[in-house]
């Protein structure tokens, strides 16, 4: 029997035990012959919570693809300050917006921001797309650097497997929050002159390179211990035998039962890194003016709290929900794809 046969009954057989999971579960019984994928989503559509966390994930995606369509319809940008444009806006002795609840009003939806006057909801919405540019981006990258890596310490095993796991022990060892407040000034300063201003595009970059460099051990790690067990699987044995190249037995045999792993620690790994770049954003580190970002918005929302604590309020709602939301869909894309997880 050629790998590639005995690969598609390994499949089939965990589509059995995928589908009885399934019935033991709801008591009621399911069509023969559905491939995993099928009964993965009848499982995750059976999840309320992820269903839920998968429409909010949905929504902030969409806001921010569409930031300048909602901008246009909205009629105001994120960084025109009205209040100086308009100083009926602002108290002219405190900076603080004249009307209640931080300005709330039917031409500024969630208030304006003290001292300027700029619109808060075009900073809330321009903010997600910062910050979910720079996460999926670090995310991507921490990704592939972890399959790559993974894999080929668990599939070659000896001397690289020992290099890269000291490796990945060194970089985990690292406190990650303080090495990414050290490390953005370094990376920064190597490029720019300290007499010039660090052009935004450069910061986004800096800021993706750095989470990228410290954000993807745990998964190579976690993908490094499941090759080792895939590699004594009898199909992989086999298709050894039938002259397969270690490629062909990496992307046939290997990298299809490591899906689960990889897509629920993606979408784990997505809110840490919207979370380490706000606070790396909050600290001064990270994006700073005039780019609209939640850090940078929560480090005004700090100075500005006891005059108007409104400002601080919709970025902070903001921000929990898309990583409880995140967080959650990450849960339920996991137990959907484990057929031997019950609730």
């Amino acid at each position: 029997m050629s790998g590639s046969t005995q690969a598609r009954a390994g499949n089939q057989a965990e589509a059995d035990r995928f589908g009885k999971a399934d019935r033991a579960e709801t008591g009621e019984e399911r069509p023969a012959g559905l491939a995993p994928r099928q009964l993965m989503w009848r499982r995750f559509k059976r999840d309320r919570a992820g269903m839920i966390s998968a429409g909010v994930v949905l929504f902030f995606v969409l806001v921010a693809l569409l930031a300048p369509v909602i901008s246009w319809l909205y009629g105001k940008d994120a960084y025109t300050v009205y209040g100086l444009d308009d100083p009926t806006l602002l108290d002219p002795v405190t900076g603080f917006p004249v009307k209640a609840n931080g300005g709330i009003d039917g031409e500024h939806w969630f208030g304006i921001e003290p001292k300027l006057g700029r619109d808060v909801f075009m900073q809330l919405v321009f903010g997600i797309r910062t910050s979910l540019l720079i996460g999926l981006a670090a995310t991507a990258l921490s990704t592939l650097t972890g399959i790559v890596v993974g894999v080929a310490a668990g599939f070659l095993g000896g001397r690289t497997d020992y290099f890269l796991g000291r490796l990945i022990d060194l970089l985990l060892s690292f406190p990650q929050q303080l090495f990414f407040v050290a490390f953005m000034p370094v990376v920064t300063a190597l490029f720019v002159s300290p007499q010039k201003e660090t052009p935004t595009y450069f910061r986004v970059t800096a800021l993706v390179l750095v989470l990228w460099v410290l954000g993807w051990m745990k998964l190579a790690r976690l993908l490094r211990g499941q090759v080792l067990s895939l590699r004594e699987r009898e199909y992989v044995d086999a298709a050894r035998v039938t002259g397969a190249s270690s490629w062909r037995v990496i992307r046939r045999e290997l990298l299809p039962n490591l899906t689960t792993p990889i897509l629920v620690q993606a979408t784990l790994m997505l809110p840490a890194f919207v979370t380490a770049e706000a606070g790396l954003s909050f600290l001064g580190v990270g994006i700073v003016e005039p780019t609209p970002d939640w850090g940078r918005m929560f480090a005004k929302g700090a100075d500005f709290y006891e005059g108007d604590i409104t400002y601080m309020f919709f970025p902070g709602i903001a921000m929990v929900a898309f990583v409880v939301a995140f967080n959650l869909l990450g849960d339920s894309v996991r137990d959907a794809l484990d057929p031997k997880t019950t609730r």
